[in-house]
């Protein structure tokens, strides 16, 4: 896997003062992508150990909320394993801090009704992500408003509620900020 950046206190991806890694490579090319220099598998550097460890360190400090997985697509089979090897020490290391993740993917439709239902890179990274905020952004949709999207047929997610569920349960903004 290969990243094209990580922001140390980013502020826009997600909820309060957050570390954000950006992965490298997307199948879904959305027209007037913010990023689509990162569409491009091989952009940017490898992922590796030494990128964990950093990201381990700038989520220490307390005012630090949690982790945001942006892209090109978290969730490509290409970034999976990458993934889900930070998303797991992250969570070990930091139980408290939360993890969002941004997808192109559809929740219900790609994670559990076609693709990856069998894929178990994409059930066990779902046990340690809170949020997703999933589909394809959409430029007719666009929507400077809405918060931590881009288009309105965007949706966030609470990742475990909904697995327990068993439904989509949509984050509670109010609850959450």
């Amino acid at each position: 896997m290969n990243y094209a950046k990580i922001r140390k206190m980013d502020i826009s991806n997600g909820p309060g003062v957050r570390v954000s890694l950006f992965v490298s490579g997307c199948s879904h090319h959305c027209k007037n992508c913010f990023n689509p220099e990162t569409w491009n598998f091989n952009y940017g550097n490898k992922f590796t150990k030494v990128e964990i460890n950093k990201i381990v360190e700038l989520l220490k400090p307390s005012y630090i909320r949690g982790l945001s997985l942006l892209g090109g697509e978290p969730f490509e089979p290409a970034n999976q394993s990458g993934v889900l090897e930070l998303v797991k020490v992250v969570k070990n290391l930091y139980p408290n801090k939360d993890i969002w993740a941004w997808t192109g993917f559809m929740f219900d439709k790609d994670f559990f009704n076609n693709k990856f239902i069998k894929n178990s890179n994409i059930t066990e990274l779902l046990q340690y992500i809170d949020v997703i905020v999933d589909g394809k952004f959409i430029e007719k949709l666009k929507n400077p408003k809405l918060m931590y999207r881009g288009s309105s047929n965007q949706r966030v997610i609470d990742v475990q509620k909904s697995i327990r569920n068993g439904k989509i349960i949509k984050l509670n903004f109010t609850e959450q900020i």
